[in-house]
């Protein structure tokens, strides 16, 4: 299956949760054997680079900057056949579906509830005052990542 993480702008949220995804699918190959790809999108702004902030959080996380720098936001009105390519898009917050074409709606969901809890919006850290902040908000993801990987190993399959 290829995932598709959204989120607003595609410059924090979204691309954290793709490189901490990424970084499970290496380490395990029974996530490897469930998901084929893993990417990340906007649907609601067009940017042109990560986030200062989503930058030194995924440093600090041990991703290579270059890496990091090599992330080019993707916008649904710019590439809409990424998203129409995803078996499964999760976003951050329940307004992400309704900013989806009618047609692959169906394939959203919830990153909390991906990951197995009950529906919690994922606030978007991109205004956040500070580093500590912004860090705060990037661990409850990093957390809902873990847990959705976990179920999706447990699982076997991908089921809502």
């Amino acid at each position: 299956m290829k995932i598709l993480f959204v989120c607003s702008s595609n410059v924090c949220r979204s691309p954290y949760c793709e490189y901490h995804f990424k970084r499970l699918m290496e380490a395990d190959e029974r996530l490897r054997a469930i998901v084929s790809d893993c990417k990340s999108g906007a649907v609601f702004n067009r940017s042109k680079k990560i986030h200062a902030k989503a930058k030194k959080a995924l440093l600090a996380d041990g991703f290579d900057e270059q890496y990091i720098d090599a992330h080019k936001p993707q916008f649904i009105k710019d590439n809409l056949s990424l998203f129409q390519s995803s078996d499964l898009i999760i976003g951050m917050t329940r307004w992400h579906k309704w900013c989806l074409p009618k047609e692959i709606q169906s394939k959203y969901i919830d990153l909390s509830v991906a990951a197995g809890d009950s529906y919690k919006a994922i606030p978007d850290p991109f205004l956040a005052p500070n580093q500590a902040s912004y860090n705060k908000v990037m661990r409850v993801v990093k957390g809902y990542v873990e847990r959705m990987a976990d179920k999706m190993i447990k699982d076997g399959v991908y089921g809502k």
